[in-house]
């Protein structure tokens, strides 16, 4: 059974920093895309950043040069270092695998729980 655990979410004031984590089990990280997509209140589900490979990336325009998506293979786990939040910043956020390199999210197989990101101003 595949699981996806997120975890690092957290209420930071703007200008602050969090690293977002998301183990997998049931499933090896390196054989897939691994992304993060968000939720915020009333909006639609949108795409954040993209690892396939682990050397090619892809970012929502809104997070590059803030945001850095990274695989550590030897733990299964994705991280989403966050520096330089935006209250705009704030939802919930969701790490998904795919088989496919792919930044849509219906192609993403697999889904955690998510984990809530607060941005204060």
């Amino acid at each position: 059974q595949v699981q996806l655990v997120e975890s690092g979410g957290g209420l930071v004031q703007a200008g602050g920093s969090l690293r977002l984590s998301c183990a997998a089990s049931g499933l090896t990280f390196s054989s897939y895309s691994s992304a993060w997509f968000r939720q915020a209140p009333g909006k639609e589900r949108e795409f954040v950043a993209h690892i396939y490979w682990n050397t090619n990336t892809y970012y929502l325009d809104s997070v590059k040069g803030r945001f850095t998506i990274s695989r550590d293979n030897a733990k299964n786990t994705v991280y989403l270092q966050m520096n330089g939040l935006k209250p705009e910043d704030t939802a919930v956020y969701y790490c998904a695998a795919s088989r496919l390199n792919t930044r849509s999210s219906d192609s993403y197989d697999y889904w955690g729980q998510g984990t809530q990101v607060t941005v204060s101003s």
